[in-house]
């Protein structure tokens, strides 16, 4: 690639990115996107509540986005990943992990977060498959099958609620002893919510579809789905490397356009969005586009 420098560097390309490529694309920017090619919806077979494309294969979504936004010649795609981020006096530097070296008067980062799976046997071969976190993403394929929660406190009693809209066949796994109170107890078990303490061993599969959580006491229960919300954090560590704060909830805290607290750096998609979904990333990545175009117009008239 001999262009090195660019309008804008976008640090990933999935949905986000992408959509604040064509965003850009459209505005006739100079954009690169840089990406590892390595989405966090990788595993997960298809993809929902995303209008156009119910029900498609995440990797078509993104095939399909990437050749939309290679259409504007003004955009351009680097394979590899972002490792170094220095802000310099006319904007940014962004290095990657096979040395080379590109600038940009903007930056946006739709790096997405890394989800940290607990060391639960099977968990990681189910999640996005027959392990999930969005009931709006997957409840309605879910819906008549045996339905397991893994969560406890205050958001286990929050999150049986959510999902019993989808089914009635639920039960909460606590993982140990529950952190209910007695009033949440109560109120799950007249809605016919089984609370179970054991901890968990593992979860028996079949290529990533579940058929029984196995407890350390041995004893089992069956189940087809599992809703699960493990913590995070950041996918990339650049942004919070060139000092843009990062809120209680592990996200990158932007303003109403889309702004970091650094300026000149912009965030969308998943890095900041506590309700992770296609839909709302693609939002997000559009709407960051246009507010760095008009940053860049608004400079220009400065």
């Amino acid at each position: 690639m001999e262009q090195k420098h660019f309008e804008v560097i976008i640090v990933g390309g999935s949905y986000s990115g992408l959509s604040a490529a064509m965003s850009l694309g459209r505005s006739l920017r100079k954009v690169l996107v840089i990406d590892s090619g390595l989405p966090c919806n990788r595993q997960t077979p298809h993809s929902h509540n995303f209008i156009t494309q119910d029900g498609e294969v995440p990797a078509v979504i993104s095939a399909k986005a990437k050749l939309q936004v290679d259409f504007y010649k003004t955009v351009q795609f680097y394979r590899g990943l972002a490792v170094q981020a220095t802000k310099t006096k006319d904007g940014f530097e962004i290095k990657t992990d096979s040395g080379e070296t590109f600038t940009s008067k903007k930056v946006l980062f739709a790096t997405g977060v890394k989800d940290l799976l607990p060391k639960i046997e099977g968990l990681a071969e189910c999640w996005g498959i027959s392990v999930l976190h969005c009931p709006y993403c997957h409840g309605y394929e879910m819906k008549t099958k045996k339905t397991a929660i893994i969560a406890n406190g205050e958001m286990a009693f929050e999150y049986a609620k959510l999902i019993s809209n989808w089914t009635k066949d639920l039960r909460l796994l606590t993982n140990g002893k529950s952190n209910l109170t007695m009033e949440q107890k109560e109120i799950l078990q007249q809605h016919q919510i089984e609370i179970i303490e054991d901890e968990i061993e593992s979860l028996e599969h079949e290529n990533g579809n579940i058929q029984q959580v196995i407890f350390k006491n041995q004893s089992k229960t069956t189940v087809k789905a599992i809703y699960f919300r493990p913590p995070f954090e950041q996918h990339c560590a650049l942004p919070s490397d060139l000092g843009c704060e990062i809120t209680e909830q592990g996200l990158i805290k932007v303003d109403i356009m889309q702004k970091t607290t650094l300026p000149g750096v912009y965030a969308s998609g998943d890095c900041v969005i506590q309700a992770r979904s296609v839909a709302m990333a693609v939002s997000s990545g559009s709407f960051a586009g246009a507010s760095i175009n008009k940053e860049l117009i608004d400079e220009r008239f400065s």
